[in-house]
């Protein structure tokens, strides 16, 4: 399972895509996060759910944001700790 916090759903040759992966990318490297790239193309159930919405931006397995990055927002996200999964 990947620590990323957070995930980027789009596609290849997307230019809004490639926007949002730079602010993200600039995001993280200010705090320290890291994120994955998921493909609609590569999952049917992605492409079902996010394709006329991508580039989507989800934090802790939420959906954020769509179509383009606000930092401010994905800060203040990011400022939030992440959930926690209860040991048993």
């Amino acid at each position: 399972m990947s620590g990323a916090r957070i995930t980027l759903v789009g596609k290849p040759d997307c230019h809004l895509c490639a926007d949002a992966r730079e602010a993200i990318a600039a995001i993280c490297a200010e705090t320290g996060e890291e994120f994955v790239e998921v493909s609609v193309l590569d999952d049917p159930e992605l492409a079902d759910r996010y394709w006329e919405y991508i580039p989507v931006i989800l934090v802790d397995g939420v959906q954020h944001d769509y179509y383009r990055v606000d930092p401010r927002r994905l800060r203040q996200a990011l400022a939030i700790p992440a959930p926690t999964t209860p040991t048993l």
